[in-house]
């Protein structure tokens, strides 16, 4: 069974003639028969009693035909409330976000958002954390999308609303598959800070980095970079280690390959990365907000 059968027999019904519903539907007559004969096959009753007098419904027709025009009606209507819900929401979303989510879930959110919503049109500000809640804070942007250690997201003013996503993970050291290092369950920054250390050059970092220095000393970074992806391929070639979240390494091809390994790091840096949207609370574009955060997953 399916709905353009159901169609062809409302069609029948309305005009009492397969050929007069034909015509109306641009079809031939012999499709409409034989899709309505292939359905009362299905069912295992006749529907439609045919004779030169017209296209007449048997009794037993007559109550499931019934039913047939109760599932069109219904279909109508959802489809009328789906145009309803999306037709609502029009012009732009501004979102701000750090580069780690950026890199991971945004964009699919992106995709199955845009599939929907086609006409909303997304405009998105790549920058880190801080500046994140700055551009929520002076409403420059719709969306913050950030990345936090704290359980309501950053410092964040009474008038910003924090959304978590569930998502809780850990800072990682990334070592070379062959590194002695690999075998370990965990490890603590202390233990390994004269190693050779390829830094991610974010705010984040450096700023665990700094306060590490202060206590332990300084570590022995060969250089930084603002790009990902050659802290990972680094690493990989055996040059150094590096400090990443479970986050940035979520679905990585680097770790999935065996290329490299992530080892969580331990006390007092072994604390929970949350992630979430942050948002004005009288934000003019709250609805559409809601909406696209309902897409955000993991």
């Amino acid at each position: 069974m399916n709905f353009e059968q159901l169609e062809y027999i409302k069609e029948v019904i309305e005009t009492q003639s397969m050929s007069i519903a034909a015509e109306n539907l641009h079809v031939s007559q012999s499709a409409i028969s034989q899709s309505i004969s292939m359905l009362e096959k299905e069912f295992g009753v006749q529907i439609f009693k045919r004779s030169r007098l017209g296209t007449i419904p048997t009794e037993e027709g007559k109550k499931i035909i019934r039913k047939i025009l109760e599932i069109l009606k219904k279909a109508n209507e959802l489809k009328e409330e789906v145009q309803s819900i999306t037709s609502s929401f029009n012009g732009e979303l501004k979102i701000a976000t750090s580069p780690s989510i950026f890199m991971t879930f945004l964009p699919r959110t992106l995709s199955r958002f845009r599939k929907d919503f086609p006409q909303i049109n997304v405009m998105i500000k790549e920058i880190e954390s801080k500046e994140v809640i700055k551009e929520v804070g002076n409403n420059n942007v719709d969306l913050g999308l950030i990345t936090s250690f704290t359980p309501d997201g950053e410092k964040l003013s009474e008038h910003i609303t924090f959304q978590s996503f569930h998502y809780q993970g850990k800072i990682n050291i990334i070592v070379p598959k062959n590194s002695e290092l690999a075998l370990s369950k965990e490890l603590l920054l202390s233990d390994v800070k004269d190693y050779p250390f390829v830094i991610y050059d974010r705010s984040f970092y450096n700023n665990l980095i700094e306060e590490f220095a202060n206590h332990y000393g300084p570590l022995n970074i060969i250089f930084k970079t603002t790009n990902s992806e050659v802290v990972k391929k680094t690493v990989s070639e055996g040059l150094g280690i590096g400090l990443m979240t479970s986050l940035m390494l979520k679905d990585d091809p680097y770790l999935e390959s065996g290329r490299i390994t992530a080892i969580p790091l331990g006390y007092p840096y072994n604390y929970n990365l949350l992630v979430g949207g942050i948002y004005l609370k009288n934000r003019g574009q709250y609805r559409l907000i809601k909406k696209f955060l309902e897409y955000v997953e993991i």
